[in-house]
């Protein structure tokens, strides 16, 4: 039998569509790896069959239709990113992060218990960030404070967005990410296909 979090079961209780909910506890969950907190491979075709179900219509019948889903998914934190993927492309047979499902989690309950609009003083909890960063394979884990303020003044001018903690700290690491990756992020060293900062030397004499 399949137990559920704490963390997951308040995700699962958000504004999620049902068809979010079948796709995660029967698509993604089922099968999980809770140590490594990875899903099983992804298979359309069985995804699809699923979330169909006796429908004759068959709404759903594209992969994209199911990357939307895990996109709704990824919005509310049960779903993170490895990052090297992205949701544009397929994303058949490849493995997701299910960050919810690992117990040790549980330090974490209390940021989901809270929820808000974004504040001009909000900062990511530095805890969360870290263990997101290292779930995402973010290689360089440090942010400044203009980072957190592109951040914060982005979501400031959308008051109707709320979330919890976890959820802004799970955004802005998802933010870092995308930085991370875009072309022009400098002072860099490359890194794979990440950019990441480059500490000045210090020369001595």
């Amino acid at each position: 039998m399949m137990n559920l979090t704490q963390a997951e079961l308040a995700a699962l209780t958000s504004s999620l569509s049902n068809d979010c909910r079948v796709l995660y506890l029967l698509g993604l969950r089922e099968g999980a790896n809770s140590a490594t907190t990875s899903s099983s491979p992804i298979d359309y075709k069985h995804l699809l069959n699923l979330l169909n179900g006796d429908d004759k219509d068959t709404p759903y019948q594209r992969g994209r239709q199911i990357n939307s889903l895990i996109k709704q998914l990824e919005q509310v934190g049960l779903v993170a990113l490895p990052v090297e993927m992205d949701l544009e492309h397929t994303i058949n047979g490849k493995t997701l992060l299910l960050p919810l499902i690992s117990e040790p989690q549980s330090d974490f309950d209390q940021l989901h218990t809270r929820h808000s609009a974004m504040s001009a003083a909000w900062k990511p909890n530095k805890a969360l960030f870290e263990e997101m960063a290292s779930l995402l394979g973010i290689i360089d884990k440090t942010f400044d404070d203009n980072e957190v303020g592109e951040f914060v003044a982005y979501w400031l001018g959308r008051p109707s967005a709320v979330f919890s903690e976890f959820q802004w700290t799970q955004k802005f690491a998802n933010n870092i990410k995308r930085k991370r990756l875009a072309s022009g992020y400098a002072p860099t060293k490359v890194v794979g296909t990440q950019q990441v900062k480059v500490a000045a030397k210090h020369r001595s004499g």
